[in-house]
């Protein structure tokens, strides 16, 4: 019995230790060990690369550096155990899996690139029949899109909604901040794309601890693999195919939020996105998915209604609750603090620019900007003032209106719930 409840008997035992050890080796990859195991079992791919016979497509795969790469991985075989391997994957507390074996996601057994094992540790909530909502977007964020997320995670969490994410910096981490604090919520699933004992980025350590503490996290990759160029884009079709619907809170025009859309989209999942201000290179992607199709996201009541028209409500035993105010409370009406935040709007915006907008002497202002500041109303980032929610039953207002959208084919473009 491995982790806590996958059985690994037998024969699916040997080869589940000789999966965890073929992923381990230098330079290995998912794909390149994909081919060493077509016709052959893990056990009998291993005793291949020991006695120095692979494939030939995975000859090929390897290009020039063949007989490096196959003397490198000689070395490493001889000096691993493979039982060994998996003993120490399970006093980790991790569970490893492969397709057809206790513990492999069925949202997985279908896909188009299934993991050829799929590591685990935590609850089982792929298991646990709750819907799943992924949320992504940009690592440099606005403070508009992190408060977005944090607002989403919370009230996703809240509804009893597991919030799927790759706990990268930005977007994906105020996602999963926001699950993380609600009690009660439904646990949040982290997707990664290292191994689970390799936290990267660095600056999420405390958030990998409460993920793995509250909810899930899994990856493809084995203990000890650190980050990689491919493994995040490869990550991300994870996260896609585990999710019942995909919402984009904040993305650049590319970058792995849009890879992740189009993984999504190949899958057949739902696609919503935030509607972001239009002078914002932050929301440049996440408006054009809207100009092309996708919903709208403008608040928790949308991505319910997405869920809802998969058959996926989330259990009446947890009603819908609103994220509470963030902050102090608001200024007075007709003050001058409220005057300041409805000149500085919701985009990004420089002192210089607030003070003609405002009409005030510099001294007033940024006494006001001081006080609002202190209230947790406003945020200067890289020389830009930026307004900070204070309610949270839909999302902040942004400079551009929802975008009409008329119903679209599937072919192509967002899927349009």
């Amino acid at each position: 019995m491995s982790g806590d409840g996958w059985p690994t008997p037998g024969r699916d035992r040997i080869d589940d230790a000789h999966v965890a050890a073929l992923l381990g080796l230098p330079g290995m990859g998912p794909a390149r060990a994909r081919s060493l195991l077509v016709g052959r079992s893990p056990a009998e791919a291993w005793t291949g690369i020991v006695n120095g016979e692979v494939p030939m497509e995975t000859g090929t795969l390897l290009g020039v550096r063949r007989s490096e790469v196959l003397r490198a991985w000689r070395v490493a075989a001889a000096a691993t155990d493979p039982d060994q391997v998996l003993e120490r994957i399970e006093g980790m507390g991790m569970r490893v899996s492969r397709p057809g074996r206790p513990g492999y996601p069925t949202q997985l057994v279908e896909d188009p690139d299934p993991p050829i094992a799929f590591f685990a540790v935590g609850a089982d909530l792929l298991a646990s029949g709750l819907p799943r909502v992924a949320v992504v977007g940009t690592r440099r964020c606005s403070g508009y899109g992190s408060d977005v997320a944090i607002q989403l995670g919370r009230d996703l969490a809240a509804a009893g909604v597991v919030v799927v994410s790759g706990l990268a910096l930005g977007i994906d981490a105020a996602a999963h901040g926001g699950a993380l604090s609600v009690p009660d919520g439904a646990p949040p699933l982290g997707v990664v794309g290292t191994g689970l004992d390799v936290i990267y980025p660095a600056a999420n350590r405390a958030l990998w601890r409460r993920v793995v503490s509250a909810g899930q996290l899994v990856s493809e990759m084995p203990p000890g693999a650190g980050p990689t160029r491919w493994c995040f884009p490869a990550r991300n079709r994870i996260i896609a195919a585990l999710a019942h619907v995909l919402v984009v809170v904040e993305s650049h025009a590319s970058g792995g939020s849009m890879h992740t859309v189009a993984a999504a989209l190949e899958r057949d999942r739902p696609v919503l996105a935030v509607p972001g201000p239009i002078h914002s290179p932050a929301s440049e992607g996440s408006n054009r998915l809207l100009a092309d199709g996708a919903a709208p996201a403008c608040g928790i009541d949308d991505v319910i209604c997405a869920l809802g028209l998969l058959g996926l409500s989330p259990d009446p035993a947890m009603p819908l609750q609103v994220s509470p105010a963030v902050g102090a409370p608001g200024p007075a009406a007709g003050s001058v603090d409220e005057a300041v935040l409805e000149a500085m709007g919701w985009s990004p915006t420089s002192p210089d620019a607030l003070v003609e907008r405002s009409g005030l002497d510099p001294v007033e202002l940024g006494a006001a900007i001081a006080r609002l500041q202190e209230a947790g109303l406003v945020v200067e980032t890289r020389g830009f003032l930026e307004r900070r929610r204070r309610a949270a039953s839909t999302f902040p207002p942004t400079s551009q209106p929802s975008p009409a959208f008329p119903p679209t084919s599937r072919s192509g473009k967002p899927h349009v719930v």
